[in-house]
């Protein structure tokens, strides 16, 4: 009311009074919107350049995304894994009940190779069997056997039987044993120093396949790999699907459920850590570890140190791509914290760039 009371004194005046009106009302339309607008706002470049941020905030942020390029490459695992269907482990278990069942022994195939002992009788007696590629063995008496697909305790059985069948052995005792494990395969390729193929040597499981490679450093690797399995292999029906491993909870926690077996043809992609980005007008601006929780907006300005006090803390934005679209997320910050608006606080995702600029007054 003091304000408007100003134009008392000049009432009989009435151009100055229409002129200090219109200065009222400029000086009211500047202020910040503190009681209404929106506090978020989405809204999504088509090819245009970011507006209302400085040169040096623009150059950093093409800095930022030149960076993830080259670490990205040229993003065809990304595609290519966005067609495949994706499941946690409860999912995929749900959906696909028959998997449990890998727990049955190794079964053998093409290039696996074999050690046969007949008790009793050397001359029967072999090492070092190689199981051909189309998954056939010799042995003597018998000739050739197809042996592709069976358990070492099938491959005994049905060496017994077939001397007893021919008539030179009766209760033949035999015990065949893996010396060499060749015919199943898994590849492990990422952010890990042991990238490459393994063989799969009898009931190994996803822990047995991370021992291999060395392990995990932390500080490189993300907590959360994928597990990309051909499912009904060399047929008609072959398609892929991908696991998701929670490895934190399997590390850490000791989640066996997550400790899964592993098929031949499994590919397991362990990503690079996780980041999100914040520049600008923040006591520590830099690339940040994603967290194994949600963080928002407000928490990621925090664990930058917060605001600097020439930040323009109501024009905060978010830089993202979703599905090869960039969208900028326009925060107004203040609306969320000191109007006690967390419903309305962002979840930050992997790869965001935070852009807090500087107040112009």
């Amino acid at each position: 009311m003091e304000l408007f009371a100003l134009f008392r004194p000049i009432s009989t005046h009435p151009a100055r009074c229409l002129l200090l009106r219109t200065a009222l009302c400029a000086l009211l339309f500047a202020l910040p919107p503190a009681c209404g607008g929106e506090i978020v706002r989405v809204t999504t470049l088509q090819g245009e350049k970011i507006s209302g941020l400085k040169a040096k905030d623009i150059d950093k942020i093409q800095e930022i995304k030149k960076a993830k390029g080259d670490k990205d490459g040229d993003g065809k695992l990304s595609s290519v894994l966005k067609e495949i269907p994706h499941y946690t482990v409860s999912e995929y278990f749900a959906k696909y009940p028959e998997a449990k069942g890998a727990i049955a022994d190794y079964t053998v195939g093409g290039n696996d190779v074999l050690n046969i002992t007949v008790y009793e009788e050397p001359d029967l007696s072999r090492e070092r069997v190689s199981i051909s590629a189309k998954g056939n063995i010799t042995v003597p008496l018998i000739d050739r056997l197809k042996i592709d697909g069976l358990t070492t305790s099938e491959i005994e059985e049905l060496i017994s039987n077939r001397l007893a069948q021919q008539q030179y052995l009766l209760d033949a005792h035999v015990s065949v044993s893996v010396v060499e494990y060749k015919s199943k395969n898994f590849l492990v390729f990422g952010a890990i120093n042991g990238s490459g193929t393994y063989s799969i040597e009898g009931r190994e499981r996803l822990l047995d396949a991370l021992s291999k490679v060395g392990g995990m450093d932390p500080t490189k690797s993300s907590s959360k790999a994928m597990l990309i399995r051909t499912l009904n292999p060399d047929s008609a029906n072959e398609q892929r699907v991908v696991i998701e491993i929670n490895l934190a909870k399997l590390l850490k926690k000791g989640d066996q459920r997550s400790n899964i077996h592993l098929f031949d043809k499994d590919v397991l992609y362990i990503p690079p850590v996780a980041h999100f980005y914040i520049i600008g007008q923040v006591a520590g601006p830099g690339a940040y570890d994603m967290p194994e929780g949600e963080i928002t907006l407000v928490e990621a300005i925090g664990m930058a140190g917060g605001f600097t006090p020439i930040a323009s803390r109501n024009s905060t934005r978010i830089i993202r791509v979703e599905d090869g679209v960039e969208k900028i997320i326009e925060v107004r910050v203040d609306a969320i914290i000191d109007a006690g608006k967390k419903i309305h606080d962002v979840i930050i995702k992997p790869d965001d760039i935070i852009v807090v600029p500087e107040s112009f007054f």
